[in-house]
């Protein structure tokens, strides 16, 4: 159904292919997971089995790709799109509609549908993505995870033939993933529908995988296999292979319930060992304003005696109420967030985590209660002074990012912040290296944006960092970067608060975890207690290795010297 044959992609003005020598074939009817590191040429090859590579991104493509017979290099996108439905990364690129019914309706009358069949599959799909009570509501009030279950339902509607996803599940919440992915397992059983995904949270979809295409490095030809056989040997891998390799398991068990039938001998070796503590929440103090200039001190500037009176807190919500075009997104939150503390917000899709970070950073108004950040009211600040006290990198990094080169980003944020120059750049350096200053912020990645926003946000060396699924499109060497910078931050006093569906980031670094639903709270407390007690939202290794409370394969491997 598609088919690679030694092609190699070359984008205009790059001195090498992006990806070279690509060779492979996905039949009829099977899922295909495409792997590897953050900037192989993952979303390169989903591109050229739409066709958006080259008619659309420009550059070379050599040799040849065909979808159900069609060769893209002579078929425009519009002349695919009765065969390939495609989901990118950025959902809100695909909508041209206003609610989510007419969404779901647009591309079928596109090909043209009679109405009652329009109708029925409309219902079909808000019936089995969960949607039929969004049916009506605006696209634009749509929480991310939302909006990413409507540009998936989409592309289900008109019944293609191939399905193209690029990080289907990566603004999802651990229930709406599975569901989308059962639904994507039922249409391949069931209907024969070819699926060729890309995704870094291996942990959700390698069990779903009928083969595995492994880009290992740039411009490295791809090499397939089974996923156990390719598991076996890649550079990127889910905790539950982690803890398979870590005990000498074989065959490597690709689910948790493979892995709990292997770990008997593990938890007796484990028995007498406890969990290392995480290291406690910073309490002398919060963090230090940005270093003098010409005094850069360390990466993340030095600290130094600060005799300003501060808050108590870096941010405090009592009886916080929020109401949005007559939905109540958050009801009667109480929250204070101490200096270096990290704290996971989790719940499903729509639960109000987003309005919380929106509302301590002053871009939504409380309708009842108080937010303060730093002593101030967010709301009523002066933006200038406010990012000196709170930053937030959202849901959409690109939100933050405006100027034509990744050097003037950088620039700009120097001088907004009132830092060394250079400064931004090293922070950048340090989360992701490798990003070239005159690339312009539209052609990085989802990964390489994020660090980037992140190190824009980072200049100001807010006491309060505010994260909204910081780890959208980062493999896993990726967010293990994030996790060093973010440890240290918290280590020098900033508070972190960071609204992720990643439970295994949550198990990595959150000193608590707040759970919300509908908008309301309904636990509080340290991570080990709140997410051992979820089924939702427990890590694999604490499924694997229960009763013991283990959270993460870097403790097992502590304890096992």
């Amino acid at each position: 159904m598609i088919r690679f044959e030694k092609v190699s992609v070359t984008y205009d003005g790059a001195p090498e292919p992006t990806v070279r020598d690509v060779d492979f074939e996905v039949p009829e009817g099977e899922l295909a997971l495409l792997v590897g590191p953050s900037g192989v040429g993952k979303s390169t090859v989903l591109g050229a089995v739409s066709g958006l590579v080259p008619h659309f991104t420009g550059g070379t493509l050599g040799g040849r790709v065909t979808v159900a017979g069609r060769d893209t290099r002579t078929h425009k996108p519009r002349e695919l799109a009765d065969v390939v439905g495609t989901v990118g990364q950025d959902p809100l690129a695909h909508f041209v509609t206003d609610t989510v019914e007419d969404e779901l309706a647009y591309g079928m009358e596109s090909l043209g549908l009679a109405p009652e069949v329009m109708r029925r599959r409309v219902e079909e799909t808000l019936d089995l993505l969960g949607l039929a009570g969004l049916r009506d509501r605006p696209i634009a009030t749509l929480s991310g995870g939302q909006r990413q279950r409507v540009a998936i339902g989409s592309v289900l509607t008109p019944h293609p033939q191939v399905l193209v996803l690029d990080e289907p599940t990566s603004a999802l919440d651990p229930a709406a993933a599975e569901e989308v992915l059962a639904v994507l397992q039922r249409l391949v059983h069931d209907l024969g529908t070819t699926v060729l995904m890309a995704e870094h949270r291996l942990e959700r979809v390698i069990h779903y995988a009928d083969r595995v295409i492994l880009l290992p490095t740039p411009g490295a030809p791809p090499v397939t296999g089974t996923p156990s056989e390719i598991m076996s040997v890649s550079p990127v891998h889910p905790p539950v292979v982690a803890l398979g390799r870590l005990a000498n398991w074989s065959p490597l068990p690709l689910t948790v319930r493979d892995a709990r039938r292997k770990a008997g001998d593990l938890r007796d070796r484990l028995a007498d060992a406890a969990p290392a503590a995480p290291a406690g929440p910073h309490r002398g103090g919060q963090a230090s304003p940005p270093p003098a200039r010409g005094n850069p001190g360390r990466l993340f500037g030095r600290r130094t005696k600060n005799t300003e009176t501060r808050p108590p807190h870096p941010a405090d919500a009592h009886r916080l109420t929020v109401r949005r075009d007559h939905l109540t997104a958050l009801h009667h939150i109480d929250l204070t967030v101490t200096p270096g503390e990290t704290i996971a917000l989790m719940g499903r899709n729509g639960a109000g985590k987003s309005t919380l970070l929106n509302t301590f950073v002053g871009l939504l108004e409380p309708t009842t209660g108080t937010v303060t950040v730093g002593g101030r009211t967010p709301h009523r600040t002066p933006p200038r002074d406010l990012i000196r006290h709170v930053g937030l990198v959202p849901q959409e990094p690109r939100d933050l990012l405006y100027a034509d080169t990744v050097a003037t980003e950088c620039a700009a944020a120097d001088q907004d912040a009132d830092a060394d120059p250079g400064t931004c750049r090293a922070l950048l350096d340090r989360l992701l290296p490798g990003i070239a200053d005159d690339t312009h912020p539209r052609d990085l990645s989802e990964g390489q944006c994020l660090a980037l926003a992140l190190a824009v946000v980072l200049t100001a060396r807010p006491p309060l960092l505010l994260l909204d699924e910081p780890t959208r499109g980062l493999d896993y060497a990726a967010k293990a970067r994030l996790v060093t910078a973010l440890r240290e931050l918290a280590a020098e006093g900033h508070a972190i608060v960071l609204a992720t569906h990643d439970v295994e980031l949550a198990a990595e670094i959150a000193h608590r975890v707040v759970l919300l639903a509908e908008g309301e709270m309904i636990a509080d407390g340290p991570t080990a207690e709140i997410v051992v007690s979820s089924p939702s939202f427990a890590p694999q290794v604490t499924k694997i290795l229960a009763p013991q409370r283990w959270l993460t394969v870097s403790q097992v491997q502590e304890a096992l010297g």
